[in-house]
């Protein structure tokens, strides 16, 4: 993208998080919910579209760009960026890479548009971390595919009109092989979408159970028009979303520092801004310190993702440091604020519960270090 169209888009993220989300994270928080109205502007701004090529009406952001947006969604809850991040991130980049023609041009144009809302179901109740013990399954029959099975934790599933199901194809086949890819509309019969969890934090993200009870889809529903597709669609797809969630813990970190400076000083202990204290001093020094290591290591992984130097290494080991990054600044945080950072009604401690979640999503940070080494390694 041009230099200037691209900050003229992040100065107006920035303005649109700063002025108008922030002001709602109190109400987001209470309701679990995303206003319509921030939801419409958002569409507006093609926040549904980011990272969705240009020909199919998104705004086509490479990986540096996508960072460097994502540092400006970071800056407010995330349970905003989660509203749209599947359609940009791992359900859309499905597409992206492994749609046909005719899967591309009929969904990516209202999936960037914020017309159509995406759900990547690839986890359950026994393959979160290890996707290779999906038991979803999809039999063959003279119309297509039947699916049986049931999702955990999926994303946005009570919002969505579409879901990305992964399911074997291959009864026979065992670890990763025989795993295919569906587009399975949520109002097709078989379907039952479960209330939204309730979590420790980022209220308004909405997860759920998703059910599949003989759900027949057709042919054309087979992501790339073939079988096995499923589950490399699912790793490189989950290998840039890893790289987008460093970001965002950075854009997170950010607004925790923020908030802390600003309480330190002001706040005061003995009639003296606790500011002047050298051991509250060295919490912010060390926040910042690593905030800043992060968002380097963010933005260098970033250009080697584009190059295509790296697309797998750098990005765990992006997401395994800045999500750790972020549980530390996070502690430091409440740390700052003393008592005040213990209550609800404090920015910080939103931050604390929604920061824990980012250790655990797109990989938790155990699997990240075992995609490490098995690459330097060799092994995998």
């Amino acid at each position: 993208m041009d230099t200037e169209d691209l900050e003229q888009i992040l100065d107006a993220v920035r303005s649109f998080v700063r002025d108008e989300v922030v002001p709602r994270e109190g109400e987001i928080e209470e309701t679990d919910a995303i206003p319509d109205e921030l939801r419409i502007e958002a569409a507006k701004m093609g926040l549904f579209g980011w990272a969705i090529p240009e020909e199919f009406g998104g705004l086509g952001l490479n990986a540096v760009e996508d960072a460097r947006l994502a540092f400006e969604l970071g800056y407010t809850t995330p349970s905003f960026r989660s509203l749209f991040g599947t359609n940009n991130g791992i359900a859309g980049q499905v597409l992206v890479n492994y749609g046909t023609d005719e899967q591309k041009h009929h969904w990516l144009p209202r999936i960037a548009s914020g017309e159509v809302i995406t759900s990547f179901a690839l986890t359950e109740v026994e393959a979160g971390s290890d996707p290779s013990g999906i038991r979803t399954s999809a039999r063959r029959d003279p119309d297509g595919y039947v699916i049986n099975g049931s999702k955990r934790f999926i994303t946005n599933a009570a919002l969505a009109h579409l879901l990305i199901v992964f399911a074997r194809t291959d009864p026979e086949a065992k670890g990763t092989k025989g795993i295919s890819a569906f587009l399975v509309d949520t109002d097709a019969a078989g379907v039952t979408i479960g209330p939204h969890d309730r979590k420790m934090g980022q209220e308004g993200a909405w997860t759920s159970e998703v059910f599949f009870d003989d759900v027949k889809v057709g042919a054309d529903r087979l992501v790339g028009g073939a079988e096995e597709v499923g589950f490399r669609a699912a790793m490189a797809s989950l290998a840039k979303g890893r790289l987008h969630i460093a970001a965002i813990c950075v854009g997170q970190a950010q607004r925790i520092l923020d908030e802390s400076v600003a309480y330190a000083a002001q706040a005061k202990q003995g009639g003296h801004a606790i500011a002047t204290f050298q051991l509250v001093q060295a919490m912010l020094a060390d926040s910042y310190t690593e905030l800043l290591a992060a968002r380097e290591l963010v933005l260098g992984v970033a250009q080697r993702y584009d190059s295509g130097e790296d697309r797998k290494l750098g990005p765990s080991a992006a997401k395994l440091f800045s999500s750790e990054m972020l549980g530390r600044v996070a502690d430091r945080g409440v740390q700052v604020h003393g008592g005040t950072g213990y209550m609800r009604s404090v920015a910080v401690e939103r931050f604390y519960r929604a920061a824990r979640l980012f250790r655990i999503y797109e990989g938790t940070s155990e699997i990240q270090r075992l995609v490490i080494a098995r690459q330097l390694l060799g092994t995998r």
